[in-house]
């Protein structure tokens, strides 16, 4: 067995570099959700950084549905899906949702065909994988369920999956849930980038020590590898070694009661009067 690097608890964090954080990136699925459910705890946690006057974008693999009701309904700023295929946000001004997607209509219909093929070859060799349930309400990947509503695949069997995505030249991410696979040269860093340029005139290569990722699996491993203070809820460590980049700090509880830890140590950090 690969030995686990050590993260350092968050706890050790020191409290200036938390007081200077603007934003908050965060994955969803056993991140803020725990156990395939969003907790009133989590999602209060979420009100508490948006009323404490930063950024808040989720970062997810999950489908364009979904986060059509995420940027509408939620605390959040904006939100970035199927693993960087596009932005959403709801624009308060003009009083209506937008999307900007990273590839062209056609791109994505091209992807969609060519993916049709990866589901045939992953239903027919791996027995056991389902395709997702939230499947229909994507736009430009394929994801494979491994244990959301299946029961759970050895990791030999998802390692499998990915060798099929990367076999037909698409790209394959592993997440607690799915392996999420597209035709297309970005990943959740690439269009955060771009996002937070366009969208707020942020330069996030510059500005990087003052943003925190939230995450806990191998789709997660750019981002923890951009941001200097990158922060692993506890259970990233079922993953650790599957990972090239972990991250800086971690939380003692798992899933969403490790995001309500992480948010209680920013805001807390922001209220305390400076010395």
């Amino acid at each position: 067995m690969l030995e686990v690097p050590a993260m350092t608890p968050l706890a050790s964090c020191p409290e200036p570099t938390l007081a200077a954080v603007r934003g908050v990136f965060t994955d969803i699925d056993e991140t803020l959700s725990t156990h395939g459910r969003l907790t009133a705890t989590a999602y209060a946690a979420l009100e508490s950084l948006k009323a404490a006057g930063l950024l808040v974008v989720p970062v997810t693999g999950r489908p364009a549905g979904w986060c059509d009701h995420i940027a509408r309904f939620w605390p959040v700023d904006a939100v970035v899906g199927e693993n960087g295929a596009f932005w959403m946000w709801h624009d308060a001004q003009a009083g209506r949702l937008r999307t900007r997607f990273v590839q062209s209509e056609a791109e994505r219909a091209e992807g969609r065909r060519r993916l049709e093929a990866v589901r045939a070859e992953v239903l027919r060799e791996i027995d056991g994988a389902g395709i997702a349930s939230d499947q229909p309400y994507r736009v430009a990947d394929l994801a494979i369920d491994f244990c959301e509503d299946v029961p759970a695949l050895s990791r030999g069997d998802i390692g499998r999956i990915v060798a099929i995505f990367e076999r037909h030249g698409a790209h394959a991410k592993v997440s607690s849930i799915h392996v999420n696979g597209w035709f297309g040269d970005y990943d959740k860093l690439t269009t955060s980038k771009a996002m937070m340029a366009e969208l707020f005139g942020i330069d996030l290569a510059a500005e990087a020590t003052r943003f925190v990722f939230s995450g806990d699996s191998p789709n997660d491993a750019p981002m923890f590898g951009f941001f200097p203070n990158a922060v692993g809820v506890a259970n990233v460590r079922d993953f650790a070694d599957a990972m090239p980049h972990l991250p800086r700090w971690v939380t003692v509880a798992r899933s969403g009661a490790g995001f309500v830890e992480l948010a209680e140590a920013l805001v807390r950090a922001r209220r305390r009067p400076s010395s």
